[in-house]
This record gives C-alpha cells, structure tokens and sequence, in this order.
C-alpha cells in the first residue's frame, strides 16, 4: 500500500547546475527539488509522494499557485506531480518534520502520515468515457493491480541478483480484470466489479471480441479450472490513447490461478497468449540476471516509445518464474516509468 506521507531520511543532496536557490535532495529512491539550505544529509523529513493530495491548509498554502486542483471527485486541495525546475525533475515534496506539529510523540522513520496530515491519493476516472456501472467492490480473493515503483522501495533491486527477470512495456490504459470462478465470468475496474451492460467499454470489448471463451481457452491450455486475467485495457477515450488504437484492445501482463492462489509466471502467460488468442503485454528484453543495479540505470532503461511515435509510461520488472518478496510481502515485481512520459504528460 502506498505511503502518501511518510516520515523518511534524506540520504543525499546534491547541487542543481545554474541554480543559486534550490537543490537535489534524495528520499527513498526519490529525488525532490528543495530550497537550497532547508535540509542537510540524515536530517528526518515527510516525504510527499507523486498523486498526493494535500488538503487545504496554511502550511500548505504555498503550493497554491502551482498545485492547486478542484474537481467532483477529489474536492479541493494541493496535487503533487512531477515537475521540473531548471530542467531537474522533481518527484514528492519534501518538507521539514515540523510540519507535523510540536508533539511529545516519536515519529518512525518510514511510518505513515497521511492520516495524521490529511492526505488521500488523487483520483480520476479510470475510464474517460465512464467505466460502467458498479455492481460491487472487487472480488475477494483476487489481489488488485498495483505495482510498487523502484524509487518507493530501492532496495528490491537487489531481491532480482542472480535471478531470471523479464522486462515487459507498460502499456497506457487503465487497469481491467476478468475472472472465471466456478463458471462464473466477471468483469473489473481496478477498484470495482462493473455490470453487463453497454456503459461499460470493457465489456462492450468482451462480447464483441468473445473475450469469455478465449479465457476459457486459455485456462483450459493451462489445466486450470478457476482463473483471474489482468491486463491493461487501452483505447480511444482512455488516457488520451497514446497507442493510437483506432479500436480498444486489451493487453494481459498477470494471471492468478484462483484455486492455488498463485501468480503464474512468463512461459504460463506465453502458453495463455498463444491459446487465447489475446494479447499479452510485449516483452521486451529476458535475461539470467538483472544487470540494472541502480535507480537511475533503471529509470534510463525505461525510456523509449510505443510504435505510436508517443513515449511509453515505462517499464515492468518481474521473475520469470514467480518468487516470494520479503520486501514486499507478495509477489516480486516492480515499475519505472518513463521520466519523459512525466514531463509532458499533461494534467
């Protein structure tokens, strides 16, 4: 689960070229434009992250002219978003630990804030046409697509030495699972189970793409009996379209066989692929070892463009046979995205 607002450490900073007023200060596997002076290395910080919404506040009121957002969903309050300053990106807000008041308790490095401070995440609709209607939250039993980007936990790197990895794009869309369940088929959002009927572009896709029968397929070419089908469901009206697909498509890049409550791993999501006749996300580069050992050698190999001309969001990281993170407390896997996608990826 993301940490909005989280108490952290600045482990570096660094100077920005041409600026007298501001620096680099690293947080996590973050790296936040500050004031030049406000901070020094080991000093505890909060530490704001990308789609934190601040609530309106004096403390935060110098955010006003930059971050200020409004809408039906999410009221008013202060946005964070990648920003450049000087032609440094910028990704969180870092501020002192006195934003949280004078209090006799003991804030821990890495405990959340969020709570405490007010802030949610930044919603918006995950479909630009509307998703469809809601007929209930998403199906227990079946984990939701959320990957962890490298920056929030670095460390995770080093859970990929000396193991098969795969790198598949990340493609730009929003989030669709589908499910067979005791002959039961579904359809989801990233956060809800939407009905059978044509407000939904989802299952609009579904019927007129015979999606149904193609899972099954696929699940029978696995010898599973009750499966889960996540993917990313892209197309005009959803994220601007920067595939440029002039019909919606939806790519898979995760399958849960329901029964063993286990993640499947690359050659299962070929087998599914190749059965089902639907497509899987591409991959991009396989491997014995992960050869990217820091942030930034990643956040280099996360650039690129989609066939489009458009840059892509970035990258996926994961075992090809999956394995257990302690760090993170399920399945080992994680996102980059693309720093060039951030900058001009309007609001």
């Amino acid at each position: 689960m993301r940490k909005l607002a989280s108490v952290q450490v600045i482990w570096d900073i660094q100077p920005i070229e041409g600026a007298d007023k501001i620096e680099l200060v690293s947080v996590l596997g973050w790296k936040c434009v500050a004031k030049k002076g406000d901070f020094k290395k080991g000093d505890i910080c909060v530490y704001f992250e990308v789609d934190a919404f601040l609530p309106i506040d004096e403390k935060f009121e110098f955010l006003r002219n930059g971050c200020y957002k409004k809408n039906d969903i999410n009221g008013e309050g202060f946005l964070i978003r990648t920003r450049t300053f000087r032609g440094q990106i910028s990704q969180g807000l870092v501020l002192p630990l006195s934003i949280l008041g004078e209090s006799n308790r003991k804030w821990e490095v890495g405990e959340s804030v969020a709570s405490f401070l007010g802030v949610k995440k930044w919603e918006i609709a995950e479909i630009a046409t509307g998703s469809g209607k809601i007929i209930g939250d998403f199906p227990g039993g079946i984990p939701k697509t959320d990957e962890t980007r490298v920056q929030e936990i670095p460390e995770i790197i080093k859970e990929f030495d000396n193991r098969e990895y795969y790198i598949s794009t990340k493609m730009d869309g929003t989030s669709v699972t589908m499910y067979l369940i005791d002959e039961s088929f579904g359809v989801c959002s990233r956060n809800y189970e939407l009905a059978d009927d044509e407000t939904s572009p989802a299952w609009r896709f579904v019927h007129k793409k015979g999606i149904k029968e193609k899972i099954q397929t696929g699940a029978k070419a696995l010898s599973v009996k009750n499966l889960a089908v996540q993917g990313e469901f892209c197309g005009e009206g959803i994220q601007k379209n920067p595939l440029k697909l002039s019909q919606p498509n939806w790519y898979v890049f995760t399958l849960i066989d329901l029964d063993k409550n286990k993640r499947l791993g690359l050659e299962e999501l070929k087998i599914f692929s190749e059965a089902s006749k639907i497509d899987m996300v591409p991959v991009e580069e396989t491997g014995p070892n992960l050869p990217y050992k820091t942030v930034d050698e990643l956040i280099e190999r996360a650039k690129g463009k989609y066939k489009s001309g458009n840059n892509k969001e970035g990258i996926v990281i994961r075992p090809t046979v999956p394995v257990y993170s302690p760090i993170l407390m399920g399945p080992l896997s994680f996102k980059v995205i693309n720093n060039d996608y951030l900058i001009k990826q309007k609001d």
